[in-house]
This record gives structure tokens, sequence and C-alpha cells, in this order.
């Protein structure tokens, strides 16, 4: 069985809410308060990190890991009631949300329910006992071989349709559950209600059951580049073997942070410097969708903790609140940067500074646009030859035009961009 994915999510961006540490609160009514600014930024769907309660049994810090559940179809005290996430989802939907919650299959906490109710559906080791094969020790693993289970979990996952009106899932370690389930349950689901489907994970495959899969490779082949350990090519490299191996029409989420990211590896300007904002503008525009983590717009320079509170400082004014804002209102209305449409066309630009800078056209009947990347600490020179009679291109982020016709010449300066739309 075949699925194609809704119709909004062709053009949609994902907002990664961690909600313990998005407010002082930590709580679904302080969130909402800034269900406004989000849309006003041009956010369409908001992911929520598991809203589930948090097993007690071999917890980590004071608080523990959202990925630990206890239960699967309540919510964690921590964050409020199931009443209270149900009247967020209603108005983020109100607003034009779409609301995804994560969900993780592969695992759960020690004292689940389950572990009472049906300790059959769980892994054991020779001598009876749970097991994790992974490295966590606060989570122990499910058995897919067990039909009751799978059952189970799908009521489970229906149970937030049903109740919460949700739009999908982003599942977690998706590629750690088998295939076939996934697929059984989309089949069922869908019937109920048409999805979203985001796996954590990059095997092609899973693609048979999700419309989106994630960009770890590119997001360590850049890493890479800013340490000098890859260039400008070994990315294109990268991008080629993507399109080799991943359907045409397949979604691929482009990031430079999340929660695991941010937490246990550095923010994004850890990473990668001053090539940050040029790299997030490529998750923006590139064939894809972009994935952008709590506080980013503000941009927050710190690394959260995981396990226990450690509330984002939000200042008056987010710095990058209107950066964001025009990637996203651009790539909203310009058909030619849709994801996995087949009538959109996505090409490398030969620059004459191809050491230094990234360039790309992506274009469809009725809408063209350029992308600029200037990914070093010179000032770049474009001698850019298009083929074409000359038209006129207007910058997105100033507003002033260009004339760009069979051969041209402009200027980047170092580690900023361009962005020009017909």
């Amino acid at each position: 069985m075949s699925f194609s994915p809704v119709d909004w999510s062709y053009n949609t961006n994902i907002y990664e809410v961690n909600l313990r540490q998005y407010t002082d609160e930590g709580t679904f009514i302080a969130f909402a308060r800034s269900l406004e600014r989000l849309r006003n930024m041009g956010i369409e769907t908001l992911w929520f990190m598991p809203v589930t309660p948090i097993s007690q049994l071999n917890r980590k810090g004071s608080l523990g890991s959202y990925y630990a559940c206890s239960d699967y179809t309540t919510t964690n005290p921590e964050f409020g009631t199931l009443d209270e996430f149900r009247t967020l989802v209603r108005e983020a939907q109100q607003l034009g949300f779409k609301v995804l919650i994560d969900w993780v299959a592969n695992h759960t906490g020690w004292d689940h329910r389950w572990t009472r109710e049906h300790p059959e559906y769980y892994v054991r080791n020779p001598n009876g006992n749970f097991i994790e094969r992974n490295g966590w020790d606060d989570v122990i693993d499910l058995d897919y071989n067990n039909q009751e289970l799978r059952r189970s979990m799908i009521s489970a996952m229906r149970f937030w349709i049903d109740d919460c009106h949700i739009d999908g899932f982003r599942c977690d370690m998706a590629h750690l559950v088998p295939l076939d389930f996934w697929i059984e349950a989309r089949t069922e689901l869908d019937q109920q209600k048409r999805l979203f489907w985001l796996a954590e994970c990059e095997v092609a495959d899973y693609h048979l059951a999700f419309d989106a899969s994630y960009t770890w490779r590119w997001m360590h082949k850049t890493e890479d580049f800013a340490r000098d350990q890859t260039d400008i090519n070994g990315l294109w490299e990268l991008l080629s073997d993507y399109n080799r191996d991943f359907p045409p029409s397949a979604f691929r989420a482009y990031f430079t942070s999340n929660h695991d990211e941010n937490t246990w590896n550095g923010t994004e300007y850890e990473k990668f410097g001053p090539a940050a904002k040029n790299l997030a503008v490529f998750s923006s525009l590139w064939n894809g969708i972009p994935l952008i983590y709590s506080g980013q717009e503000i941009p927050n320079l710190k690394r959260l903790k995981f396990f226990d509170r450690d509330p984002i400082t939000w200042p008056a004014n987010c710095d990058l609140q209107t950066f964001y804002k025009t990637l996203l209102s651009l790539r909203k209305k310009q058909p030619a940067l849709r994801a996995g449409d087949p009538a959109v066309t996505t090409q490398r630009l030969w620059t004459g500074a191809d050491n230094q800078v990234f360039a790309f056209k992506r274009c469809t009947q009725g809408s063209e646009v350029l992308v600029f990347l200037n990914y070093s600490t010179d000032g770049a020179t474009i001698h850019l030859t298009l083929n074409q009679q000359e038209s006129l291109y207007t910058n997105a982020f100033d507003g002033s035009e260009m004339k760009l016709g069979m051969e041209d010449y402009f200027n980047i300066p170092a580690w900023n961009f361009i962005i020009l739309k017909k």
C-alpha cells in the first residue's frame, strides 16, 4: 500500500516545542501565550516533544527524560492536564497551526503501566528480565513480535487522534521499530484521519510508511564542513547521494539544532560558528522541510538541560524573529520552494567562486528562487551565467531589485547570503 502526503505538508515548516524549558512555568497553559508570536513568525506546524508522563523508576535527573513514558494515553502532570492539552491543540489549530506529537514506540520507562498489566509486551533476557538494547538505561524495549502489543500501540496512537484531534506524529527512533508495524499503523490510522508522518531516521525504505525523514548525515557533514574537514564539493556530493538513494517524492527534514543536538553536542553557534545562519537559510529553502528548535529565533546561545528544569530566557524581542519570518514566508508563497514536488527542479548554480559560495536555483512554472550562500571569511564575487533574456529579480530580504541576463557579476560579503525571487 502506498501513502500520499496531506496537501498542507508540501510547504509546511515544523517548530519543535520543548515544553519543560519553553517558559518559566513549563506548562501547556504558559506555552499558549507564545502561539500568536509563533504564528506571526510564519510557523505552520508545532511538534510537541512527548507530552506523556515520565517513569519514576530509574529516571535520570530530577524530572527524567521525556522519552521514558509511563502511560501512553494521558499527559505529564508536570505540563498540565489532558483537558489543558486539548485546549492548547484547539487554540493552535484555530490560529492555523497543525499539531504533531512525539511518539516513542520502541521503548517505555521501567514502570510503564504495561510492565504490570502486560509484561509479555517486552523483550526479555534469558533470565526473564526487561532489557534495553541501545544503551539507554532509563528505558526498556518493547517486543514487536507480539501481535497484541501492536494492536495496543495503534490503539494508544488512535487515542490522541480521537481525543485531542492531533494532525500527525513525529516518531522517535523510528528505524528501531519494524517497518511493517509503521505500515500497519498508518494504514489503520489514516482511515480515521489523514495524518502527517515524520520519522526520526534516515533509512530510505521507511518512506514506504513515512512522509518525511531526518537528514542526520547532512547535519554531521555540515559539522565537518565547519571544522574544515570537508569542502563545498563534499556537501554537494552528499546531496547527490540523497537524490540517488531517496525517492523524489520523499520529504527530507533539514535542521541545525534540536533537543538532542542542543543539549549533548552544543548550540548551532558552537557547532557551526559564523556558518549557522547560512545553514538555516539552506534548511528553509532547499528541497525539504525545515525543522526549527525552541529558541533558535532568539537566538538561544546556551545548552538546555535535558532531565531538569532549565527555562529558556526570552528577551522582549527576538533578534532572528524577522529573519525566520522572511524565510518562512518566502517558502510558503513561492511554489518553487515546495518539498517533494515533481514539478519543481532544484539545481546547482556555478558562480566562479565555487570554493566559497554554495548556490542553487529552484524553479517551477511561474516561480523561481536563486540562493547564494557565502561560506568564507572573504567577500565573494559572483560570475553568474544564466543563459536567458534579462529578467528582474527581487532580493527577498531588502526588497532591492536586480536584473540578471546572459552574464552578470555581483558581490556577497563574508558569511552572508543573497536570496533572489523572480
